[in-house]
């Protein structure tokens, strides 16, 4: 199995992190400050390395120099609310694969995992995902209840990846935003129920099911 070590001090992002890329496939361990993620990192073999900067312990750009040095083919990803220019050239030059700046939509973040994650040497994801009879080709953005294959919009797309990754349970409104949104957007919007609504128009209506004052869960027999 293809494995990811997230590093964040923040367990609410370890979380959804976490979350969504086990829901891609890949197994995930996590630490939750710089010294233990560069032990599980230099300990056992990763084929991804989601890094903070801001850590206790030991500081994640420490992290990232001691790692690249005994290991200078890791990828690491780092992940961190230090956005300034210097501090991702720095990163960089380090060897780290990637940077994104917190806030993050979690669906950007998946995206940079997969593209690292093609690199040559790397094993390859899933193309097509499978709920019963629905399927999703997630390389073509297509979607199939059964009645055709249909296109779908990068947001239906991302909204109906999760649900269906989470086939059978119960998917928070907020997570739903913070999956295919980002952390940053309204709580009292009413986006979820019309990409729901959009989803529902093009694959049938019986396959969202909505759960009142809850969220949504996927039932696709």
């Amino acid at each position: 199995m293809t494995r990811v070590l997230v590093v964040d001090d923040e367990p609410r992002i370890v979380s959804f992190v976490s979350r969504a890329l086990a829901a891609e496939g890949l197994g995930v361990d996590s630490a939750s400050d710089g010294a233990r993620g560069l032990e599980l990192a230099l300990g056992r073999s990763y084929d991804l390395v989601v890094l903070d900067l801001l850590l206790p312990r030991l500081d994640g750009r420490e992290v990232l120099r001691q790692l690249l040095e005994a290991r200078p083919e890791q990828r690491v990803l780092v992940l961190s609310a230090v956005s300034e220019v210097d501090s991702r050239v720095a990163c960089l030059d380090l060897g780290a694969s990637d940077y994104l700046p917190k806030p993050f939509a979690i669906a950007e973040l998946v995206a940079r995992v997969r593209a690292r994650l093609r690199q040559p040497g790397a094993p390859a994801l899933p193309r097509i995902l499978a709920a019963g009879r629905l399927t999703l080709d997630v390389v073509r953005r297509r979607a199939d209840s059964s009645n055709g294959s249909v296109p779908l919009t990068e947001r239906e797309f991302q909204l109906l990846q999760h649900l269906m990754r989470r086939e059978g349970e119960v998917c928070t409104r907020e997570e739903l935003l913070a999956d295919a949104w980002n952390y940053s957007f309204d709580p009292q919007s009413n986006v979820v129920e019309v990409y729901v609504a959009r989803l529902r128009a093009k694959l049938g209506a019986d396959l969202i099911e909505t759960v009142r004052n809850v969220g949504y869960r996927l039932d696709a027999p």
